[in-house]
């Protein structure tokens, strides 16, 4: 019972593979360059079965309860924090996320920026393009045998400890979860003893709330003299203006930041403490946004949020019980969400005892909030058994697949 006219929305320039997914399974799809207001986000949104965004788009719950078309999110990046998860599981939307397939631009671009921040190459850069040549070796250092703490050791930070331990680096971590250490990477006790161990700090971690303002004044006393600091993880996880005053005083050697409190669409103006700062580099929230990566992660998206609409597979989606159900030739497939409480399966049970259905197969997940099933069925299943369905108390949505 699928509708092929059914209509996905693309925001914040997605990479062309994921409107190429859709479109070969017949969707109708509007893609746009960048996020939307929630006004305008609202309006966009009616009659729209898929939202696909990255990481500026906000997801509210009043978005979320003025669009009942919406069945499935995709977010085509790692973090899910501008998502309200727990009411889009209220309204029976899964949400699903890339949570590693861009880890190695992330890495990678951590590397670039201790690499140039060592060697002091944002000043040359700067100085060159107004004439001066200054050739100096003065405080400029390689980066073999100098010791990177990292904070946060995730899909990302473990794979920059690998990366940096090969480029001849010690590598020390702290996370708030217990990690196996890769490599020689030494699992510090507290992040105050990773700060002071560090030659550079290279921040990774997770869009928690616990998370906002981990790095202030205090931890940046913490660190080494003539330190480098990088943050790509969230913009809120660092005091951006403590950050400011330990350059100006000297106290760090240097910076990359590529995430900020408040980031400005295209074409608004940037406004930061740290412009204008020494030796460091600013970039536009780019850490992730490879060719490779984007490529990798619309393919990976796209293909489970599909997944779900075809077949209601939600393995690893972030706020859904994980369940799927092989096919069957010749069946016909209901999805039932509902709040976790007793006689729903029950209630399931009897409309479709009652219209003369066996239940060929069915798998039930559930979370503490809800409770997921898929059951296949012999029969042809009409909107009247829907309409039943959709009747059992603590029913959240009926979808009837095929």
């Amino acid at each position: 019972m699928q509708n092929r006219k059914e209509k996905v929305l693309l925001l914040e320039n997605i990479h062309a593979d994921a409107h190429r997914a859709f479109e070969a399974k017949g969707y109708q799809i509007e893609s746009l360059p960048k996020s939307l207001p929630e006004a305008a986000l609202r309006e966009a949104l009616v009659g729209v079965t898929a939202l696909g965004i990255r990481s500026r788009t906000e997801i509210s719950p009043a978005l979320v309860s003025a669009a009942p078309d919406l069945v499935v999110i995709g977010a085509f990046c790692i973090g899910t924090d501008k998502i309200n998860l727990s009411a889009c599981t209220e309204a029976g939307v899964p949400v699903f996320n890339a949570p590693f397939l861009n880890t190695r631009s992330v890495a990678e671009l951590a590397l670039g920026h201790m690499l140039a921040l060592l060697r002091f190459i944002p000043d040359r850069n700067n100085e060159m393009h107004q004439g001066i040549w200054k050739k100096t070796a003065s405080g400029a250092m390689e980066l073999r045998g100098k010791t990177l703490g990292i904070i946060g050791y995730g899909n990302i930070g473990s794979q920059l400890s690998v990366l940096a331990e090969n480029l001849g680096m010690n590598v020390v971590f702290f996370d708030t979860s217990e990690k196996l250490s890769l490599g020689n990477a030494v699992r510090m006790d507290s992040m105050a003893d990773a700060l002071r161990a560090a030659d550079v700090i290279s921040v990774h971690v997770s869009g928690s709330h616990q998370n906002i303002n981990l790095i202030g004044a205090a931890q940046f006393e913490m660190m080494k003299k003539d330190s480098i600091f990088i943050n790509l993880s969230r913009g809120y996880v660092v005091d951006i203006d403590a950050l400011a005053a330990h350059l100006r005083s000297g106290k760090l050697k240097g910076a990359a930041i590529d995430v900020f409190p408040a980031e400005p669409d295209n074409g608004e103006t940037f406004c930061s403490p740290l412009q204008g700062m020494a030796n460091t580099i600013l970039t536009p929230h780019i850490a992730g946004s490879t060719q490779e990566a984007q490529k990798a992660i619309a393919g990976f998206v796209s293909n489970k949020m599909l997944n779900y609409l075809a077949w209601g597979d939600t393995r690893l989606s972030v706020n859904f019980p994980h369940a799927e159900l092989l096919q069957q030739p010749g069946q016909h497939r209901i999805l039932h969400i509902h709040k976790n409480i007793t006689g729903v399966i029950a209630g399931v049970s009897r409309v479709l005892a009652a219209d003369g259905f066996n239940i060929t197969g069915e798998t039930l997940r559930t979370t503490h909030e809800v409770g997921y099933a898929l059951f296949d069925v012999s029969g042809t299943i009409t909107e009247g058994i829907a309409d039943a369905l959709r009747q059992i108390p603590g029913t959240i949505r009926v979808r009837i697949l095929y």
